[in-house]
């Protein structure tokens, strides 16, 4: 088992929890592509303008789980995978979807 704050999480949860991710994909990628989400300097979601039911804190906490247990299984820390993450999810977001830069920065790619 895997810790994690102040609960434990078995590789089976972390796999329940990767596709609790996949099933928002879409959900998220609309909510980005409508301007009320964008995607933060540190691997997590924001909330831009608008309510966006919750997806934001419930993507976010699943991601700061996958991103704890990669941190322990590579020996770094939670926040440095959440950076490099970061990295990704802005080249992997279409055009027009906000982003934020390494320096704070928001701006739309």
């Amino acid at each position: 088992m895997l810790a994690v704050g102040a609960s434990f999480v078995r590789a089976e949860d972390l796999g329940a929890v990767r596709a609790r991710m996949e099933q928002r994909i879409s959900q998220i990628d609309a909510l980005k592509s409508a301007g009320v989400l964008g995607e933060n300097n540190r691997g997590f979601l924001d909330v831009r303008s608008g309510n966006d039911g919750g997806v934001a804190a419930v993507e976010n906490a699943d991601r700061a789980v996958v991103y704890a247990a990669l941190a322990h299984k590579t020996g770094t820390s939670a926040d440095a995978i959440g950076r490099a993450r970061a990295k990704q999810l802005v080249n992997n977001s279409a055009k027009g979807v906000w982003v934020q830069a390494d320096n704070g920065q928001w701006g739309k790619k």
